[in-house]
């Protein structure tokens, strides 16, 4: 992997030189793959300011070169395994993960597990062992036996409006999820919902999706960072976008603060301006 953007005297000089003793991988690395350590530096949630924003919204995508982010209905088939690495490692920084109902029934979720790569520095910010997951849902159409729900490390919770049917929050209750009402009628309000695991102390955010939870997230104007990974593969057909929903009125303008590349693909991170 290799730095493309902001480019410095030190990121320049690894492009081109061999790499040193520390730099040289274990038997299973390749030559040319960052640790999970040097990701988990390029990929830092910033450290609040003064009067900044808290919590932190990030949300990570993946998108083909003519703009799809799934094929055949999901996104494995355009991703790689550096894309899986970086997705891995947002995991392990993040203090909850956020995912739509849609994304968890054909994804098939299964509940964040702890990795030792990241284990020193959760504890060292005081995060439990592994994220907790939020699936956004008004239906609650949910199958509640799965894992996820039944024995995640940590408790997932279910992010709802206040009329959801009874019925389906004591099923998912009896399940042992921790239901969270982030809106007055059926829908999850975005902002409501990014306040509302704040106040359970979760302020680092990861959304993955899918494309309609995150077009409300930036509908809402509550997305402060999107990780972007553009796959260098073109698949054609009808399939989503990364955000879907209703535009905005005008467009969200966010600045490039980071850009990698391997094996063709590239990683960008994107702020608000």
């Amino acid at each position: 992997m290799r730095r493309l953007f902001p480019v410095t005297e030190e990121t320049a000089a690894r492009t081109s030189e061999e790499p040193t003793s520390e730099d040289r991988p274990s038997e299973d690395r390749t030559p040319d793959e960052w640790s999970l350590d040097e990701l988990a530096v390029a990929y830092a949630y910033p450290e609040p300011a003064p009067g900044g924003r808290e919590p932190w919204l990030r949300a990570n995508m993946v998108s083909t070169l003519d703009g799809a982010a799934q094929h055949g209905g999901r996104s494995q088939p355009i991703s790689s395994d550096a894309d899986m690495r970086i997705f891995g490692t947002l995991r392990g920084l993040a203090d909850v993960v956020i995912v739509g109902a849609e994304t968890v029934r054909q994804e098939g979720y299964r509940p964040a597990r702890a990795r030792e790569a990241f284990a020193q520095t959760r504890r060292a910010a005081g995060q439990t062992p592994a994220p907790a997951v939020a699936v956004v849902s008004a239906s609650l159409d949910l199958d509640f036996s799965l894992p996820l729900f039944t024995s995640p490390l940590t408790p997932t919770i279910l992010l709802t409006g206040a009329a959801a049917a009874p019925d389906r929050v004591a099923t998912a209750e009896k399940a042992g999820v921790r239901v969270v009402v982030a809106g007055d009628g059926m829908g999850v309000d975005p902002a409501r919902a990014v306040r509302a695991l704040a106040d359970l102390g979760l302020k680092r955010l990861l959304s993955e999706g899918g494309p309609r939870l995150l077009g409300q997230l930036i509908a809402a104007d509550v997305l402060d960072e999107l990780c972007l990974t553009v796959s260098p593969t073109l698949t054609a057909g009808d399939a989503q976008r990364i955000a879907g929903g209703p535009s905005v009125p005008v467009p969200k303008r966010f600045a490039l603060t980071s850009l990698l590349e391997e094996a063709g693909y590239l990683f960008g991170r994107y702020r608000r301006t």
